[in-house]
């Protein structure tokens, strides 16, 4: 049976506008088993037309069979896979991977085997070739250390390892001296004799071409008549075996995972070659991830920070304040009508989920004295432990009061630095007694310092205590003695009243407010009191300081309580609030904002970095397709598709910049946590930011290596293999 059957076989090559015929009508058998050599001078076409018969170009006409396959009609990539499963090349400079062991160089070809096996088989399967020609010893010996007769026997053992069943040998002798000459054609012949392949060895030398049982000469493109020295051919080789094609799907299925980790293991050989390269090439990719990195825990660490204060300065916070009072058509402020109580803020802690704290307040304006020396602070507030949670206002010293304390009206305070400061000068206020109106307060505790808040305000010029014992024991009010406007109010009421008469004096329970407090109300007769009674009111407080559990829950915090306290003051659809809310949204949306900034043109700044990264990989892949086009040729010669060569240096460079990824997050928590530890800015560990990163490096080594390895992949392997 022919193995090899031409008919007819032009080549013509075109230089610009003129055509140059090479092969001129080739017509040629060869038989299964044969041992054939091509003889002919230099120019006479014998490469060309071994290109065409080991697939590595197609002719310009003709017809060419491969075992019964005409083979110019098939693609360029099952001409791959038919040079992968059928074919061997030995080449005359032996083409050997630089820096690669002679082990990894034989089993090379298997990478791109259609039909996979385990690392292990492969292994057995390469040192047994090597061990077979002489070369057991050398297996992990890299090019450069082995003469030229054994890079010739390692290419030999290159070609064999897939089990070819026509082995080419291009000028196999040419570079060797005449003993290695004899070794190299005495493998061949044992090849032919002991194994049935079937060999073609390329040469002009006639002392080479008489090692062959078949010599055919060609000049000028042709075929020259056979003499009489050509033997009879052998008898065909066995045939595959029909259940081979029925497991070759099954195969290849169950070969995936063999296939992608002998990718990986050739992008990590081909970068291994130039570690200096690849590092710096992967040195854009550290950096930029690095950046990305560093410059969003320290982005996000601030902005948490700036959060923090601006929730501590009270950006979270909701003031619930009474109604307003007026007569006569005019208005008495803020606060004029008694309608908050404590109760109102229990029902709001309880039923209102956006709500995490509430505080009722009561305040007042008044000296703190401390043995010679005396205080005004600008804030005195009754209020309960609860307060400090609302403004998460830690203690810096001492305790805070408790809910026992506001139950007993205990005579216990905290104090804000700026009041200690005042007083104590340098002294600890804890234990020490101070006294607001005629009232000894026993310091407890000490806050820690805040500052100004939003409106400039300092703060820490606070004091603190039960807002029971305020009431009750400082002030006897609420606003009566701090709102100028319900005092004025309460005079010319009590004055009205005292022109009233005393005939018109009702005894009534409705009169449950202290006088101070009945001032602020529009005068009535004693009768239209008792027509009309007041609704009864236990107790009541100046405002309740409300903290949303989030910022962006302040307008359903609002609604909430608004509905609450709408149904507990029993107010109908079509009347007004009895009270009023009061936010700082917009300040906080605004310093958020600003806030929120800092990270965004922190990260713009860093992927910057990672797109010169990209764009250092791209470049670095174009140079290593030129300088490895050789190899590229190389490896298609063994049978690496198309497809085969893109994804190798896809892989290279998604491998370049995975590694560099690794790096980079290593590199950009060590800055994070540098920075944090000597500069003592704030940063904060970014889980997402890290895996970002990761995956734009990723991404950034696929789109950046798509096109030098799309490049590499479109290479003729012929024009590739005479590359200087």
């Amino acid at each position: 049976m022919n193995l090899i059957e031409l008919r007819d076989i032009h080549k013509i090559y075109q230089l610009g506008e003129v055509s140059m015929p090479v092969l001129r009508g080739i017509s040629l058998d060869i038989a299964q088993g044969d041992f054939v050599a091509l003889m002919g001078a230099s120019g006479s076409g014998k490469t060309t037309l071994m290109n065409i018969l080991g697939c590595l170009d197609r002719p310009t006409s003709g017809h060419y069979w491969f075992e019964g396959r005409d083979v110019v009609e098939l693609t360029a990539d099952e001409r791959a896979m038919l040079r992968n499963q059928k074919i061997g090349f030995v080449f005359q400079n032996f083409n050997l991977l630089p820096r690669t062991s002679a082990l990894d160089n034989v089993l090379m070809p298997l990478t791109y085997a259609v039909e996979h096996t385990s690392d292990r088989e492969e292994k057995e399967l390469g040192e047994g070739i090597l061990q077979r020609i002489g070369l057991g010893d050398r297996l992990d010996h890299e090019p450069s250390q082995l003469s030229g007769g054994q890079q010739q026997r390692v290419a030999i053992a290159r070609a064999l390892v897939n089990q070819p069943s026509l082995l080419f040998a291009d000028e196999p002798t040419g570079n060797l001296d005449s003993q290695t000459s004899l070794e190299v054609l005495r493998i061949f012949q044992q090849l032919n004799e002991e194994e049935g392949v079937t060999v073609i060895l390329v040469t002009h030398d006639p002392n080479v071409a008489k090692h062959a049982k078949r010599i055919i000469r060609i000049s000028d493109g042709i075929i020259e008549p056979e003499r009489e020295e050509v033997q009879e051919m052998l008898a065909e080789a066995d045939q595959p075996s029909a259940h081979a094609a029925a497991d070759e799907t099954r195969r290849i299925m169950g070969g995936v995972v063999i296939r992608l980790r002998r990718m990986l293991r050739t992008a990590l050989n081909s970068l291994r070659r130039n570690v200096l390269r690849a590092a710096l090439t992967a040195l854009g990719i550290i950096i930029g991830v690095a950046a990305v990195i560093a410059m969003m825990e320290i982005g996000r660490g601030s902005s948490t920070a700036i959060q923090k204060t601006i929730a501590s300065m009270g950006a979270n916070n909701l003031l619930v304040m009474p109604g307003t009072a007026s007569t006569g058509g005019v208005s008495f402020g803020a606060g004029s009508v008694m309608t908050l109580t404590p109760a109102d803020g229990e029902a709001i802690i309880n039923e209102a989920p956006a709500i995490k704290g509430v505080a009722p307040i009561v305040r007042a304006r008044t000296q703190v004295v401390y043995a010679g020396r005396n205080w005004v602070p600008s804030f005195i507030y009754g209020t309960t432990a609860a307060y400090l949670d609302v403004r998460e206002w830690p203690m810096a010293e001492g305790e805070a009061f408790t809910d026992r304390d506001v139950r007993n009206a205990g005579k216990v305070c905290v104090l804000g630095q700026r009041v200690v400061r005042e007083l104590f000068q340098g002294e600890s206020p804890v234990g020490k007694e101070v006294r607001v109106q005629n009232v000894s307060f026993k310091v407890i505790g000490v806050l820690s310092s805040k500052g100004a808040n939003m409106m400039g305000m300092d703060q820490d010029d606070i004091l603190l205590a039960p807002w029971t014992t305020i009431k009750y024991r400082v002030t006897g009010s609420s606003l009566g003695n701090v709102n100028q406007s319900a005092s004025s109010s309460s005079t010319s009421s009590a004055s009205s009243s005292s022109t009233s008469g005393t005939s018109q004096q009702l005894d009534t329970l409705s009169q449950i407010y202290p006088s101070v407090q009945n001032s602020i109300y529009p005068a009535i007769s004693a009768v239209q009191s008792a027509d009309t009674p007041l609704p009864v009111r236990f107790a009541n407080v100046d405002q309740l300081l409300t903290a949303a559990r989030y910022t962006e829950e302040i307008p359903t915090a609002i609604r909430q309580i608004k509905l609450i306290l709408r149904e507990r003051h029993r107010i109908r659809a079509d009347e007004a609030d009895d009270f009023s809310i009061r936010d700082m949204t917009e300040m906080a949306t605004t310093l958020s904002s600003t806030g929120g900034m800092m990270p965004k043109l922190l990260l713009a700044g860093a992927l910057i970095s990672l797109i010169v990264g990209g764009v250092g990989i791209m470049n670095i892949m174009l140079v290593s397709v030129t300088e490895r086009t050789r190899e590229i040729g190389l490896r298609m010669a063994v049978g690496a598709r198309g497809g085969n060569i893109l994804q190798q240096f896809l892989v290279e460079s998604v491998l370049l910049c995975f590694c560099g990824g690794i790096a980079g997050i290593l590199l950009g928590r060590g800055v994070s946590l540098l920075v944090a530890a000597l500069l003592r800015w704030p940063t904060e560990l970014s889980l997402d930011a890290i895996l970002a990163a990761f995956a734009v490096s990723v991404t950034v080594g696929i789109v950046f290596g798509y096109y030098p390895a799309w490049k590499a992949s479109r290479l003729d392997p012929i024009i590739a293999l005479r590359y200087e």
